[in-house]
């Protein structure tokens, strides 16, 4: 193999930290990761992780092997991007299916840099939950989704797009906002605001509670509505708060209309996922997600 395999085996086990998850994502066996590893190690002369029975940690050598593997990989996709660019003449529809966060607060920048880029191409949005973008993908209503739950569907191909991370928010005039800081004990307390079941967020958030052992049946739930922009309506009248994307409430912040109340010792981080039928390729979908991974506001 290669040297670009081997940085590929490296960086796929470098942010999982795991040889097992590794292979598996590259659906490779263990033994051949743990090859490539020393392969790698070898001709770099030095080593990249430090093991300790099933632990392993990169090493400073690797933490540099690392950062500038991930901006040899951006050059890589770059450069594949503006080559295809310039020598195809892209025309026709293009059909993106987006759960509602993504749709509301990444996707309108986004769809007029492609349109402004690429004129001939005509785009439609549907906007639903990620269970239904799911749906409407593997139904062949849409060509590709952008999605944020956890759900995995055998059918579809999900690639990484997009962190985010959810924040239990209020408003500015609430006597919650007034604690700043809460234990995961004294969530239970305060009366919040949930997304519908089937939300990609919901799903993420009764995630992240389950691995502390909280249900969302142990929260104070006042009311559950479909859409972010109906939860952050509710709570600016309300003393109650709700979990939301971070990137939803970017402008609130700024004009101090609501405060994050941050819960020790957790966090709900997640990934905005292309969402595509297995096996199938879609030359559109594909340059769309090119341009997205290096879009620029």
């Amino acid at each position: 193999m290669n040297f670009d395999f081997r940085l590929r085996v490296f960086h796929t086990v470098a942010k999982r930290l795991n040889f097992t998850k590794a292979a598996d994502a590259l659906f490779i066996t263990q033994p051949a990761i743990t090859k490539h590893i020393r392969e790698l190690e070898a001709q770099l002369k030095t080593k990249v992780f430090d093991r300790n029975g099933t632990k392993i940690k990169l090493t400073r050598a690797g933490e540099l092997l690392l950062a500038r593997t991930e901006q040899i990989f951006e050059i890589y996709r770059a450069l594949e991007f503006e080559i295809n660019a310039l020598n195809n003449e892209n025309s026709g529809t293009l059909r993106i299916g987006a759960s509602t966060t993504v749709a509301q607060y990444v996707l309108p920048s986004l769809l007029a840099g492609f349109h402004n880029r690429f004129p001939e191409i005509e785009l439609s949005l549907v906007i639903k939950n990620t269970d239904q973008i799911q749906l409407a993908l593997t139904e062949k209503q849409i060509d590709m989704g952008i999605i944020e739950g956890r759900s995995r569907d055998p059918k579809i191909h999900y690639d990484p797009f997009l962190k985010d991370e959810i924040v239990l928010v209020t408003n500015a005039r609430s006597p919650i906002a007034k604690n700043g800081t809460i234990t995961l004990a004294q969530l239970a307390g305060i009366p919040v605001i949930l997304r519908e079941p089937g939300s990609g967020t919901l799903e993420v958030i009764a995630y992240a509670l389950k691995e502390q052992g909280i249900s969302l049946s142990d929260l104070n739930k006042q009311m559950e509505l479909a859409g972010t922009e109906s939860i952050k309506g509710y709570i600016q009248n309300a003393p109650c708060a709700g979990f939301l994307s971070i990137h939803s409430i970017i402008d609130e912040l700024s004009h101090n209309q609501c405060r994050v109340i941050d819960i020790d010792n957790f966090s709900i981080e997640r990934t905005f996922h292309f969402a595509t039928l297995q096996g199938q390729q879609d030359g559109l979908a594909e340059l769309f997600m090119n341009f997205a991974r290096h879009y620029k506001k």
